[in-house]
């Protein structure tokens, strides 16, 4: 694959890597953050796709792991002042209802939604970009239906 070629591969799938990222990491400074450091390293570790048609799924796969790589670096203790302040901005902010029940589920029921009804991938290819098998993808699918049936019916 060429650069030109992963350049536009980026540009058609902006949308889909907001999605991703957006679904791991509340914050948009933060999901702007994960996707700049993923492009930066798709670009560098270009020679290491081995596979020109799985270059969509090792691009997801490299944001994901810079929105781990955030989570993990903002781990810290905030301030009880600094918390209320970011509720009053959420609360201010126009989240659906869906958006906001989808993001309070466990961390990869939240990765299975996003990428099964969101980005319309397969269960398979859930289960390949996730490493996990068909069954846990569906498993998790299925908990979080009732989860969000649940939530939303409140």
């Amino acid at each position: 694959m060429t650069k030109e070629t992963l350049g536009q591969l980026i540009i058609g799938s902006e949308e889909t890597m907001y999605r991703i990222a957006k679904s791991l990491l509340y914050n948009d400074a933060d999901c702007a953050d994960a996707i700049q450091e993923a492009i930066v390293k798709a670009f560098a570790k270009l020679h290491t796709l081995k596979d020109d048609s799985y270059a969509k799924t090792w691009l997801i796969r490299i944001v994901m792991n810079e929105c781990y790589a955030i989570m993990r670096k903002e781990k810290k203790i905030i301030s009880l002042q600094d918390y209320q302040m970011n509720e009053q901005e959420t609360e201010s902010k126009d989240y659906s209802d869906l958006y906001e029940a989808i993001f309070h589920l466990p961390e990869q029921i939240k990765l299975c939604v996003t990428l099964y009804y969101m980005e319309g991938y397969s269960v398979k290819e859930v289960a390949a970009l996730l490493d996990t098998t068909e069954s846990a993808v569906k498993n998790r699918l299925a908990k979080a239906r009732g989860k969000l049936k649940e939530a939303l019916a409140d």
